[in-house]
């Protein structure tokens, strides 16, 4: 518990750019193109979230970064897939 207690900040900035997608979201959802250009934020802010957080932590290497390039990777197949769709 300390351990999270410790890394709070980490994951309260981490929602906040969830949140901001979804808002985001929600205000533009008349423009297709500009949700795309969100979700390629969100990844992307998403992936340098995990790097500098690892950093932080020492624990960085290349199979953390293919994780969140991966975890990225699947949210926009997921939000474009929706996006086309509808």
């Amino acid at each position: 518990m300390k351990k999270f207690a410790k890394d709070l900040p980490h994951y309260v900035s981490l929602t906040g750019v969830f949140l901001a997608a979804i808002f985001g979201f929600i205000v533009f959802s008349y423009d297709k193109a500009f949700q795309m250009a969100i979700a390629f934020g969100v990844a992307g802010a998403y992936v340098t979230w995990g790097i500098v957080h690892h950093l932080i932590h020492r624990d960085f290497d290349a199979a953390v970064l293919a994780e969140y390039v991966a975890i990225a990777a699947l949210g926009l197949i997921i939000v474009f897939s929706l996006l086309v769709r509808a």
